[in-house]
């Protein structure tokens, strides 16, 4: 029976990025017209690539404008939902917070942009292509905000973790437990990993059970093999840190930027915090005016019932009255 996104999303809310798309792209039928995929959800054109960092032999960085900004078309293709479009658009949205990336709608003139759709799994190739390219996000296992970013990041240029040139100091393969045929999603990159530090905490950083074929581990960190990795679900403060310094963000720039969201977010709740406390005084003095009016009827009902009682009282006693009573 088909399941609404939100409810699989509440039953997936403990796993990581690297174990959806694990799952998301496992036992897959692939046809002719789907790309071939390396390193699980990286879309290649020959096998050729799989060898080689595509990125860097051809340049695939997305331009820069003169007011410091990086704007990447988009297009959601119709197929998807609202709350669908929803999740797509909020991963995003989510790179103009830390990043001069600004991913907009695009137009008609657009040479080059970024096609989301649901195709077979989760995939992206690495950076700028030209023309059209797909960003596959597949309606049954793929619309989560850290798979969002991790295939943006991909389309940005960013490779896996466990595959920078550094990564034998940090993590040991063992290939051995690896599916066969698996193997060559462990080959090392060169890439240039921007001045930061090898990073466990990665959304670009897959599980360390990722391609197994026996249940054991396929990496393991190193010195310490008790270190956990691989568990992220989202984007991590290197991972940003790699994005502003590969694209040259201005730090200024972002943290100004930064500064004025929470400034306004900050105004904003300060806002609603006031109309609620404006809303509960009235309601306050309403219920005071209420209440107020009620002690007033009561009054009233409880004066008039006095005078009633003394009207009575003095009819009772007066001469006319007794005689009276005395005639019957």
């Amino acid at each position: 029976m088909y399941k609404s996104t939100q409810r699989i999303q509440e039953e997936d809310s403990e796993l990581s990025v690297s174990e959806l798309l694990e799952r998301a792209n496992s036992n897959l039928i692939r046809s002719d017209d789907d790309p071939i995929l390396t390193g699980g959800d990286i879309a290649i054109d020959s096998e050729a690539e799989r060898n080689a960092d595509p990125c860097t032999s051809r340049g695939c960085m997305w331009g820069k404008w003169t007011d410091g900004k990086v704007y990447i078309p988009y297009y959601i293709a119709s197929h998807f939902s609202s709350r669908e479009k929803a999740i797509i658009t909020r991963g995003l949205e989510s790179f103009s917070s830390f990043s001069c990336i600004r991913f907009r709608p695009s137009r008609s003139s657009d040479r080059d942009w970024l096609s989301i759709e649901s195709k077979n799994g989760c995939y992206s190739y690495i950076g700028r292509r030209g023309g059209k390219q797909v960003v596959s996000l597949a309606r049954q296992g793929c619309l989560y905000h850290g798979t969002v970013q991790h295939e943006l990041l991909h389309a940005l240029g960013f490779n896996h973790e466990q595959t920078r040139s550094d990564r034998d100091n940090h993590i040991k393969v063992l290939l051995q437990n690896v599916q066969s045929g698996m193997e060559h999603n462990f080959r090392k990159i060169a890439t240039l990993n921007q001045g930061t530090p090898y990073d466990y905490n990665s959304v670009m950083q897959y599980h360390k059970y990722a391609f197994s074929k026996n249940n054991q581990p396929t990496m393991l960190p190193i010195p310490n093999s008790n270190v956990s990795f691989g568990n992220a679900k989202e984007m991590s403060r290197n991972d940003i840190a790699r994005l502003n310094t590969l694209y040259k963000c201005s730090r200024l720039k972002v943290e100004l930027e930064k500064a004025a969201l929470m400034a306004k977010a900050a105004t904003l709740k300060k806002e609603a915090l006031l109309e609620k406390k404006q809303g509960l005084r009235l309601r306050r003095k309403n219920l005071k005016s209420r209440q107020l009016w009620l002690l007033q009827m009561l009054n009233l009902r409880f004066c008039k019932g006095l005078r009633e009682q003394m009207l009575h009282k003095r009819k009772m006693n007066s001469p006319s009255y007794k005689k009276g009573s005395q005639l019957w």
